[in-house]
């Protein structure tokens, strides 16, 4: 599982030290673990979600550019504060919309676009079809997507 793992996180980070790293935390975790990993239905998914999930916190940790202006460092890029309110609106919007989904819909859509699972992680979690997971999460984004729509105008 470690050749498996290294070649995911290099995938994410440019870095072979940092990938290599991420391995060895990942490894460590299972270990912590080990005594519970009888409850996963698959190891081999629960280490590449962790996997996943180490590299874009690192990837995370160094997405911030700063830049120096008169001597202070200031982050670039930041959105003004109506801006975050507009964000911040518009997600709520969103929430409120997936909450009103049918429940498989609303549990594929969360595993997948905010717990980050891919399909296989899905499948692998759920015991359902690829194709089940697919239609679902195609009828939950274009559900969202007009209800969104219709609100925005």
């Amino acid at each position: 599982m470690r050749k498996q793992l290294l070649s995911y996180a290099q995938r994410f980070l440019e870095n072979p030290d940092d990938a290599e790293d991420i391995v060895q935390e990942v490894l460590l975790k299972l270990w912590y673990m080990r005594e519970n990993l009888a409850e996963y239905k698959s190891v081999s998914a629960l280490s590449i979600q962790i996997t996943k999930h180490l590299c874009l916190n690192r990837l995370g940790a160094h997405s911030h550019k700063w830049e120096e202006i008169d001597g202070i460092s200031v982050e670039s890029e930041t959105p003004s504060p109506y801006t975050q309110l507009e964000q911040k609106d518009s997600v709520a919007q969103v929430v409120r919309i997936i909450d009103r989904l049918p429940d498989l819909q609303q549990t594929i859509l969360r595993m997948k676009h905010i717990d980050g699972y891919e399909i296989d992680e899905i499948v692998a979690l759920t015991g359902s079809r690829p194709e089940a997971i697919r239609m679902n999460l195609s009828r939950a984004r274009k559900t969202v997507k007009e209800l969104f729509l219709k609100i925005q105008s």
